[in-house]
């Protein structure tokens, strides 16, 4: 039985009228009543009594009309769900989230905008370390991945880079630097360094060892934090100093100051990372919207205005 055949069914039961039904079908009287008459020989049943004026439902026709719409619209909500997900404006996707990234202004603002532009997009998220949401991606329990690269093993993976953010140094209020608004390394190479795990980030971690070696100096370790964002608390309690991505700067932990740090100054790189060959429109549209708002934040993040609006995305 071709689907056809109920979408005629259908419309005769509703016009009551093999004229009228043809008229809204678009096609001609003799062809619609043969299929009429070929549906009810294969069912085996009499769907219609034909009358001087009309078409009238028999007791089965009335009983298989409301199946036969229910098939229909099954049929126009998997066509319509297929079309979306081609264009990227259906599905689910799971997206993961390097340490601190939640605080980047342009990511929950991209989210947010991204939700706009595909209301009937499911998305998940996922906070995690830059390791972790790569074996995600392998796993896979996760369709997209900001992170801070590099990372150990990038087989399987695309990786796109997103921008690179500029760093400010955190001190505990009341340290001897604390009314400094441009803060070089060397002057805090005696304070204990607070830093995450090598390994929860290894491209951050590194570039903020390398900047106080292009300083001339080397930092006095202090206390491991238990990710980048875990920085700001140790500093608060006193422990030491810590270099952190300036969007961490909106961590309102009190008695922490921010400073901007004089060249040579680390940066927090981030990228996005998919899965290789991946196929679906909806992860790339996501992605191509992500590195569209974050080339433009880094235009504009030199700009006396924040970037709070999602219009300029």
């Amino acid at each position: 039985m071709d689907i056809r055949h109920l979408r005629y069914f259908v419309t005769v039961a509703e016009h009551g009228s093999i004229t009228h039904a043809a008229e809204a079908l678009g096609i001609e009287q003799p062809p619609l009543s043969q299929q009429i008459r070929q549906l009810e020989r294969n069912l085996g049943v009499t769907l219609f009594e034909r009358q001087t004026r009309g078409m009238k439902l028999t007791e089965i026709g009335e009983v298989l009309l409301p199946r036969a719409r229910t098939i229909l619209d099954l049929q126009a909500q998997f066509l319509s769900t297929a079309e979306g997900l081609a264009r990227g404006e259906r599905g689910h996707i799971r997206v993961g989230l390097a340490g601190a990234v939640p605080l980047l202004p342009v990511i929950p603002l991209t989210i947010r905008r991204f939700r706009e532009m595909a209301p009937d997009v499911t998305l998940s998220l996922e906070e995690s370390n830059t390791p972790a949401l790569c074996a995600a991606l392998h796993e896979p329990s996760v369709d997209i991945a900001i992170i801070r690269p590099p990372f150990t093993d990038p087989s399987r993976l695309s990786v796109f880079h997103l921008l690179d953010e500029p760093t400010v140094i955190a001190l505990p209020r009341g340290h001897r630097l604390a009314k400094e608004p441009v803060i070089s390394l060397d002057m805090v190479a005696d304070d204990p360094l607070i830093i995450f795990p090598r390994e929860l980030g290894p491209g951050f971690h590194d570039a903020i060892l390398s900047a106080y070696q292009l300083a001339g100096v080397t930092p006095t370790m202090g206390q491991q934090a238990p990710q980048i964002a875990g920085t700001v608390p140790l500093v608060a309690a006193g422990l030491g100093v810590s270099v952190v991505p300036r969007s961490l700067s909106q961590i309102h932990a009190g008695g922490v100051t921010f400073h901007a740090i004089s060249e040579p100054a680390p940066r927090a790189t981030l990228a996005v990372a998919i899965r290789t060959g991946q196929n679906m429109p909806l992860v790339t549209r996501f992605v191509t919207v992500l590195r569209t708002a974050c080339r433009k934040w880094e235009q504009r993040q030199h700009d006396t205005a924040p970037f709070t609006d999602s219009e300029n995305l």
